[in-house]
């Protein structure tokens, strides 16, 4: 049973780490069947509200995708400007696949390529994953800590991509896993602030 738990976690934290490149970059299963064949963008944002409130983020960013897949929901969105994604995925009250201690760890670029290498995804791979910082924000009316790091993706276009990991948990007790990453060397930790400080 502890096997299957951690190979379930491994599996959830590298989808939300490759899954955040395939969903800008390679359909994400033909964009998940269209986006359950073309939703308005009310209905997007009414999916969104699921996993938090999205309303006083700022008309700079724009909410791409909200859909529910495996017992998660997930909101995708983008910076306009510069292409920065954003991601907010809700575990419920699933097992953690990362905790706030996990990130706060000594050890947390192992803890995360351990998870990382146990699920081999066929479009997209981490090749490699390297933490660089680590810092706090404001999400969901609290201060929580993230790392910041650097990858490279094969099979992709992409190339490297950077960006931060953050965990939160709301005041329901559902954890969210924060992704904000962008390629190469244009990610802005300004950016992934204004965003992730307006969700409640």
């Amino acid at each position: 049973m502890g096997c299957l738990k951690n190979v379930t976690r491994s599996i959830f934290l590298t989808i939300v780490v490759v899954g955040f490149i395939a969903f800008g970059s390679q359909g994400w299963i033909k964009d998940s069947i269209n986006n359950f064949m073309h939703p308005t963008h009310d209905t997007v944002l009414e999916r969104a509200q699921k996993v938090g409130d999205f309303s006083k983020i700022d008309k700079e960013f724009e909410i791409e995708k909200a859909a529910g897949l495996m017992g998660y929901n997930a909101v995708v969105a983008e910076h306009k400007a510069s292409g920065q994604k954003m991601v907010v995925v809700d575990t419920g009250k699933k097992q953690p696949v990362l905790t706030t201690q996990d990130l706060q760890a000594s050890d947390v670029e192992e803890r995360i390529k351990k998870a990382i290498s146990k699920f081999k995804y066929q479009s997209a791979a981490i090749e490699e994953f390297h933490v660089t910082d680590k810092g706090t924000m404001k999400s969901y009316g609290q201060t929580v800590p993230y790392v910041k790091f650097r990858a490279k993706v094969k099979k992709l276009p992409v190339g490297e991509i950077s960006g931060i990991i953050s965990i939160v948990t709301d005041e329901n007790g559902n954890d969210k896993i924060l992704v904000s990453a962008n390629q190469g060397e244009r990610y802005s930790q300004l950016i992934s602030n204004e965003f992730f400080k307006e969700i409640k």
